[in-house]
C-alpha cells in the first residue's frame, strides 16, 4: 500500500502533468493546423487588440449582454470557474508539496475559507447536474457522459474535502483525492473539459470578426 501512494504521489503526478499539457498542446495545433489546410483566410483578420479585447470583455462578470440574460446560472458558472483554479492553486497542503518539490511558495488560502469555498464549488456541480435535468433545451442535448464529467470534477473536491476533515478513512480519501485529481487532469484535454483552451480562441476569432471585419462588438 505504501508503495502504491508513493506512486500516485510521485511518478503519477508527472505523467499526469504531462499527458495534461501534451495533450492541450496537440489539441492546440492541432486547431491551427486545421484552420490553415480549410480556412486560411482566418488568419488575414485576426488581431491581437481584437482577441484581447473581446477576451477581455467576457471576463467581467456579467458585462456581455448575453450573460445578463440568464443571471443565476452565468453567476454561478463565472464563480464556479474562478474557483476551480484559485482553490487548488492557494491550498496550504497543496502549496507546501510544490514547494517540496519546486522550493516555491506564495500565500496560502485561510482553511476556513477554503472550506467554504470547496463546498460553494460541489454546490456549483450539484446545480449544473440538477439544471441538465431540469432545462428542458440543456436536458435534451445532455448525454450520460455529461454527468461523468461532473462527476470527475466533483470528486477531488469531496474527496479532498473529507481528507482535510479526517472525518473517516482518512488514508483511502487521500488516495481518492489524489488518483481523481489526477484523473481529471489526463481527462481535459479529450473532453469537453479542453474548452479552456478552445473558449480563449474561439474568443480571439469572434473579437477579431467582428471587430476588425464587421466593425463590431460581440458583446
Amino acid at each position: 500500500m505504501n508503495s502504491f501512494i508513493a506512486f500516485i504521489m510521485g511518478p503519477m503526478v508527472w505523467i499526469s502533468v504531462i499527458i495534461f499539457l501534451g495533450g492541450l498542446l496537440i489539441k492546440f495545433f492541432g486547431i491551427i493546423w486545421s484552420v490553415r489546410q480549410k480556412e486560411p483566410y482566418i488568419f488575414s483578420y485576426m488581431t491581437v487588440r481584437h482577441s484581447l479585447r473581446s477576451i477581455g470583455a467576457w471576463l467581467i462578470p456579467f458585462f456581455p449582454k448575453s450573460t445578463r440574460l440568464r443571471p443565476v446560472y452565468y453567476g454561478v458558472s463565472y464563480l464556479f470557474h474562478i474557483l476551480l483554479f484559485v482553490i487548488p492553486l492557494f491550498l496550504a497542503s497543496h502549496i507546501v508539496l510544490i514547494n517540496e518539490a519546486f522550493q516555491v511558495s506564495w500565500p496560502a488560502l485561510n482553511n476556513s475559507l477554503a472550506d467554504w469555498l470547496t463546498l460553494v464549488v460541489i454546490a456549483a456541480l450539484v446545480f449544473f447536474a440538477v439544471r441538465r435535468n431540469m432545462v428542458p433545451e440543456v436536458k435534451f442535448l445532455t448525454a450520460a457522459t455529461d454527468y461523468l464529467l461532473i462527476l470527475v470534477v466533483i470528486l477531488p473536491f469531496i474527496t479532498g474535502f473529507l481528507a482535510y476533515h479526517q472525518w473517516f478513512a482518512y488514508r483511502w480519501m487521500v488516495v481518492a483525492h489524489v488518483l481523481s485529481g489526477e484523473l481529471m487532469l489526463i481527462i481535459i484535454p479529450f473532453s469537453r473539459f479542453s474548452h479552456m483552451l478552445t473558449a480563449p480562441l474561439t474568443r480571439a476569432y469572434m473579437g477579431s470578426e467582428f471587430g476588425n471585419v464587421r466593425h463590431a462588438r460581440d458583446w
